[in-house]
């Protein structure tokens, strides 16, 4: 496409108020997931940048936190203000980052803001709890809802922005200053993000972008000036954290996995159901979500309906330049990724389970970058790899079921336990199932994530923690209990 601007921007990192364009933990060579070439070098931090970094946050952190709520509040929402007048730019940045869809993109800025402004309201409804007993050993007893300190904070690639604001405004907005590594996989969001922050007139030091690989992660999460993680990624990497955590019982918030089970029952809205279970598993970011609909469960009176619909939904998604508005879905974050998710397609075919749709790489004009069919298969066992495991790509399962009990059956047969999803006009069905179902969230005939107003976080596999909704906040407090006697006749101070 002509008129489109590709123009890669510099990446720094960023502590304080410096801007370092090298660090001790080398030179990333960015791949555009489109053609498979190196389009920019990314500095990394190593744990000298890090130990940098977390030792100003901390002294960054005995100031903020003593900043007013109300100017807390009033930084934030200029943030979410500029976050509002740069979303241009982040649509841009965010097909940079890692391909995905310009499509796509655009909802990207309005959560940041969303989720920016929510935090921002918390800012000054921090409070505590008192109970008293005046008898003659009486004692007046009150919490302290208090910031932890500097946060380590770590974000995966496939939404950079989205993480941000989610972990960001909320650390801030209860008086933490924090420390964040992106991936160095998807550098351009964080950038322009570090900018907005300074021009809000949030102080130095309360926010410090690094770039980073797996090393420059370790040294955050093992810093003993930071108080607490929050972290989203995969599992493996979850364990090594809590692994790292262990040694000085360091909270965690982790928000990982997932192999949500869409459930569609024969008296649904069939297009609702169908358009969204698909587009959302095999067309947005590629299917590259955590939180996606990925294992189709339907009613075995509407089955074949349903595979038919699904399948000819999927081979409509228009793939390739992602800068083109006419995109649906562009490639995988990269080669390893497109050879792990061909890997799996290739073992369900031979495990048994039909292909409807897809399940190719993408020749032609596109060979040369990571994109896949969208692709579905049906009568995937539930027991299965398929079935089982987080494909992380543009790949949905169908599976048919019974009844109720046949559906909660195989939905909750799963490590993951992230989302849940329900497509049913009967509220009666929808209640018993948002009460059976062992996941984070159940989301009813197209209730889309991340509404910030609700908490989000997953059982299992998919997580400890919760961020969204009070809950959310929460997290980045940690309460303390005091206690004064008040008896008559016995100095209360000494």
């Amino acid at each position: 496409m002509t008129g489109v601007d590709r123009s890669i921007p510099p990446v720094t990192i960023r502590i304080g108020g410096e801007k370092l364009t090298r660090g001790s933990g080398g030179v990333h060579g960015h791949v555009n997931p489109c053609n498979g070439q190196v389009d920019a070098e990314i500095p990394l931090a190593g744990a000298q940048e890090i130990d940098a970094a977390v030792q100003t946050a901390h002294q960054a952190f005995q100031s903020w936190r003593k900043v007013k709520p109300a100017e807390r509040q009033r930084l934030l929402m200029k943030l979410a203000d500029l976050i509002e007048a740069n979303a241009e730019e982040f649509r841009r940045r965010g097909v940079l980052d890692n391909g995905t869809a310009i499509s796509s993109t655009a909802i990207a800025p309005r959560i940041a803001v969303d989720w920016t402004r929510y935090y921002a309201g918390w800012a000054d409804k921090i409070e505590g709890q008192t109970t008293s007993t005046l008898a003659p050993d009486g004692e007046l007893s009150y919490t302290l809802a208090q910031p932890y300190g500097v946060i380590g904070i770590i974000i995966t690639w496939n939404g950079p922005l989205i993480s941000l604001a989610m972990k960001i405004p909320a650390a801030l907005a209860a008086g933490n200053t924090v420390v964040v590594k992106p991936s160095e996989l998807t550098p351009f969001s964080g950038e322009l993000f570090a900018d907005l922050v300074a021009q809000a007139g949030i102080p130095d030091g309360v926010v410090n972008i690094l770039p980073g690989d797996a090393s420059a992660g370790a040294a955050l999460v093992a810093h003993p000036l930071v108080k607490k993680v929050t972290f989203t990624g995969g599992p493996a990497t979850a364990r090594k954290i809590l692994t790292a955590c262990a040694e000085t019982m360091k909270p965690t918030v982790l928000e990982l996995g997932g192999k949500s089970a869409n459930i569609v029952f024969d008296d649904a809205d069939l297009d609702t159901a169908c358009f969204l279970g698909t587009f959302t598993s095999v067309g947005v970011m590629a299917g590259q979500g955590c939180a996606f609909p990925t294992r189709m469960l339907v009613q075995d009176t509407i089955y074949d309906e349903i595979c038919q619909r699904v399948a000819a939904i999927a081979k409509n998604i228009v793939i390739g330049d992602p800068f083109d508005p006419n995109t649906g879905s562009g490639p995988l974050i990269n080669e390893a990724a497109l050879t792990r998710v061909l890997g799996m397609i290739e073992r369900a075919k031979a495990d048994g389970a039909r292909l409807i749709a897809g399940g190719s790489r993408l020749e032609g004009e596109l060979a040369n970058g990571y994109f896949v069919e969208p692709t579905v298969f049906a009568d995937v066992d539930p027991d299965s790899e398929l079935a089982q495991t987080e494909v992380f790509g543009p790949v949905l399962s169908i599976i048919p079921f019974h009844d109720d009990d046949d559906a909660i059956r195989i939905a909750n047969n799963s490590k993951y336990g992230l989302s849940g999803y329900v497509h049913t006009t009967s509220l009666r069905r929808a209640l018993y199932f948002a009460e059976e179902l062992e996941t984070g969230e159940v989301l009813v005939n197209g209730v889309l994530n991340l509404g910030v107003w609700r908490p989000f976080g997953g059982f299992g596999i998919s997580g400890l923690g919760k961020e969204g909704g009070r809950a959310g906040f929460e997290e980045m407090l940690r309460v303390k209990g005091v206690g004064i006697r008040v008896a008559e006749g016995i100095p209360v101070f000494g």
